[in-house]
């Protein structure tokens, strides 16, 4: 296993672009980090200057104390399996599995072992004298998988690697990746665009935004206590309910002012200085019926079997999404009451940041 440490680490591409903004950051021996946010915000930069394919401009990598910097990918002893499958065409599985013990001058027998054994965790011994013309996506990346996994690496370094598949593939190759790193306990850093793969694989996820990081925590801190605007919207499906407004005073209390939407806040949010803020909610905390804040007319219903998604048009940029459970009764073009649960309420300032 191995514990990597990238202490103030900046690369620039050029005089003007700055894709890694001085990171700090420690993977632990046997995590599975994930590095998540949208394209163009440094995570895949990052992950190549772990791997050595990028020199940092500034600052170092450490592995188990010892700093990298001007090792060679081969030195690292990591494994990489990127979004393409990268396999040799013109060779059978078992000839792409062993390619790196090949060069490495390991013995045939021994080769053939490894093939064997990696071939069973991965469970594709049924492929081994096939073509890679001749697999799916799903088998192809995980014959990709083994081929990393017979070196053994200290470390496994994934970037979006389901990003090509369907999502039935992807949720079994998720289910797969998982359990290689139960069954390892090696450490693994992961990249992805995607939050639900980040909320399903992490044992900490890093969202990176514009080359810096906005937040690192588990799972569920970062989907119940986003630190940001950004952080609210990038994780949950749907998203948060974000609405624009203004604060103002009530006596003493503090009160919301949103188009259409006025909300008396907890008694926690009473000192604010009033002005402009977003007042945010997740769908599932939203109450359809009974008595509630807002009458509205529901003007598109979206049943999902387990879950049925509510839309409202309450006159803002974006809709006003419920989630109820089951199939729901609700029509469109009826109205009905919509409450905002107090306690699940989020409060984000004019630049974006958390009001706590």
């Amino acid at each position: 296993m191995a514990r990597i440490e990238l202490n103030s680490l900046r690369k620039e591409f050029g005089r003007s672009v700055v894709a890694v903004r001085d990171l700090e950051l420690t993977i632990e021996d046997g995590e599975f980090l994930v590095m998540v946010g949208p394209s163009g915000c440094g995570k895949t930069t990052t992950l190549r200057m772990i791997a050595g394919f990028e020199d940092p401009t500034a600052g170092d990598i450490l592995m188990n104390g010892t700093v990298v910097n001007d090792l060679e990918p081969s030195e690292r002893d990591l494994g990489m399996v990127f979004q393409s499958h990268a396999l040799f065409p013109h060779k059978t599985v078992a000839q792409n599995i062993e390619f790196g013990p090949r060069m490495q001058k390991i013995a045939a027998d021994e080769r053939r072992r490894r093939v064997r054994e990696v071939a069973e965790m991965v469970r594709i011994t049924h492929l081994l004298d096939k073509m890679p013309g001749q697999c799916s996506g799903g088998e192809s990346q995980r014959v990709a998988l083994a081929r990393t996994l017979i070196n053994n690496p200290d470390t496994f370094l994934l970037d979006e690697p389901l990003s090509s598949l369907d999502a039935k593939l992807r949720r079994e190759m998720r289910a797969e990746i998982d359990r290689l790193h139960q069954e390892l306990g090696k450490t693994f850093v992961y990249v992805t665009h995607d939050q639900e793969e980040a909320m399903t694989l992490a044992d900490r996820i890093v969202v990176m935004r514009g080359g810096e990081v906005e937040q690192v925590g588990t799972p569920l801190e970062i989907y119940s206590d986003p630190v940001s605007y950004f952080v609210a919207d990038f994780f949950g499906s749907p998203s948060m309910n974000l609405i624009p407004g203004t604060l103002r005073r009530d006596g003493d209390r503090a009160v919301f002012e949103g188009q259409r939407i006025s909300l008396t806040l907890p008694e926690g949010f009473a000192g604010l200085e009033p002005g402009d803020v977003t007042v945010g909610i997740r769908p599932e905390h939203l109450s359809v019926g009974g008595s509630g804040e807002l009458t509205q007319k529901i003007h598109l219903v979206e049943p999902l079997g387990k879950d049925t998604l509510l839309y409202f048009d309450y006159g803002g940029e974006q809709d006003l999404i419920a989630v109820v459970n089951g199939v729901s009764a609700h029509r469109t073009n009826t109205e009905v009451a919509i409450g905002f649960t107090p306690d699940h309420l989020f409060l984000f300032d004019a630049d974006g940041r958390r009001i706590r």
